[in-house]
């Protein structure tokens, strides 16, 4: 038996290439969906993909089983598991070869044998698949497929449904299914591997760990998710549901898509260098947004095109756009370099958004800014600075971290917004205040104090420490 681990540090997530060498067919588990580095990878190990599963209807991206099933005729493995409301919508089309798994139900690939067990609680409909190496002489799964089930120290959030996807009261019976579900792994054997759906840094969980698997063992000896369990429901109810981090707002798009069927994408978008006088024109179009993915955010502050979103490409990229660009169709314009252009693509079409218009490298704009194009300016203050003016009137400083950080300490007299929700939570803002804007390190308030700019308010960015602040 092949496996391949494949993984996207931005989304944190794991796709995992299951192959058999003998027959050369291969089954690839949660793909996102730029579907074509699986089918490389494959071809790579001399295999084809014959089959795609999927562990459950996800949050955090946009699935590349349908795509699979489009382009190749792909055999597809879902969940029949869970209610009405969650099923999949899309497999019932004409044409897609589907086939829906219930708890129990087993299927091979090649020599391989994937059994699905039915593990509600992250979703109602979520499965995890045990492996089984036929070929290799096996006669019990070598490990298993644990998707949003089972992380690295961790379990998967049991509140998205609620705080996602806005169905109300849902949060506590998941806890109560994930608690159930949870007691069927603790009778697993030890040597059991484990291959979760994401590492550290999702928001599909609140701790995950930067290990990329664990086995049983290891999680019921020292996960303080399944330690938690152990003291009894209510004391897991009680942990599981705690300090959660407000998820980004295009969850509850991902869920819908992943349900109806994610948009085909075919061929990866490809964004058109801007000529200079279209560069010109961009700071009195409304029909384009531009996202600004300079790492140097002292440089954006000074100098960006106005209106611009400022979305560095770094590990957080995902989540600042998918949290503060609420209309996936609207065009883009990137600044980007030519070198990390697809990466900046690939890591949109992953969250739905297709429409890239065109880019313009960062020298580019340079020049232009030199040559006398109009550029906005936020300006950029530190801890220091805020505790000078803090209790000035028509000041208000504007906590964007997460609520349990606030919660241990944060300025006084700040209003508190995370900024995964600020599109929502717009409303609560005052609009004649001057928005002192600070998280822990600098980088999320970059971000949200460039939204708020774009959206006329009137804003200074805190670039600094919040142990700065502490420590005062």
């Amino acid at each position: 038996m092949l496996l391949r681990q494949i993984f996207d540090d931005k989304l944190a997530q794991y796709a995992y290439l299951v192959g058999c060498p003998a027959t050369g067919d291969a089954l690839v588990i949660d793909p996102e969906r730029d579907i074509d580095r699986y089918v490389e990878l494959a071809e790579s190990e001399g295999l084809r993909i014959r089959a795609v599963a999927e562990t459950h209807i996800h949050a955090d991206f946009l699935s590349g089983a349908r795509e699979f099933a489009e382009r190749f005729g792909t055999r597809v493995y879902l969940s029949d598991e869970g209610d009405a409301d969650w099923k999949y919508a899309w497999a019932g089309e004409e044409g897609y070869e589907c086939r829906l798994l219930r708890d129990g139900d087993a299927f091979c690939i090649g020599n391989i044998e994937v059994r699905a067990l039915h593990t509600p609680g992250h979703t109602p409909e979520h499965l995890v698949f045990m492996i089984t190496d036929l070929g290799g002489g096996a006669d019990e799964p070598m490990g298993m497929a644990s998707g949003d089930f089972i992380f690295v120290g961790d379990l998967g959030r049991p509140d998205l449904l609620e705080t996602a996807a806005k169905l109300e009261g849902m949060m506590e019976p998941s806890a109560r299914r994930l608690y159930a579900s949870l007691q069927g792994f603790l009778v697993l054997p030890d040597y059991l591997q484990v291959w979760p759906g994401h590492g550290a840094g999702s928001a599909c969980g609140k701790a995950l760990g930067a290990v990329p698997e664990t086995t049983v063992g290891y999680e019921k000896r020292f996960s303080p998710a399944i330690g938690a369990a152990a003291r009894g429901e209510e004391a897991f109810v009680d942990y599981i549901l705690a300090d959660q981090p407000e998820p980004p707002t295009y969850f509850a798009r991902m869920k819908r898509d992943n349900k109806l069927g994610p948009p085909l994408l075919g061929s990866l978008p490809a964004p058109r260098r801007l000529a200079r006088m279209e560069i010109e024109e961009l700071p009195g179009r409304e029909d384009v947004l531009v996202v600004d993915t300079r790492l140097d955010r002292d440089a954006f502050m000074a100098r960006h095109i106005p209106g611009s979103l400022y979305a560095p490409l770094n590990r957080g990229f995902n989540r600042v756009v998918g949290s503060l660009v609420e209309d996936e169709t609207q065009p883009i314009v990137l600044v980007a370099r030519q070198e990390d252009l697809e990466e900046a693509v690939r890591d949109l079409v992953r969250i739905g958004y297709d429409n890239l218009v065109g880019y313009v490298e960062p020298q580019t704009i340079d020049r232009h800014f030199i040559d006398g194009g109009p550029f906005a300016s936020i300006e950029v203050i530190d801890f220091g600075q805020l505790e000078e003016v803090r209790r000035e009137d028509g000041v208000l400083p504007l906590d964007v971290r997460y609520a349990s950080e606030y919660r241990d300490g944060h300025v006084p007299g700040s209003l508190h917004l995370s900024y995964t929700r600020l599109p929502e939570s717009e409303g609560s803002i005052p609009r004649d205040r001057t928005l002192l804007v600070y998280c822990r390190t600098g980088s999320r308030a970059a971000a949200a104090a460039s939204y708020l700019k774009r959206r006329g308010y009137d804003v200074r960015y805190v670039d600094d420490l919040i142990d700065n602040y502490a420590a005062r």
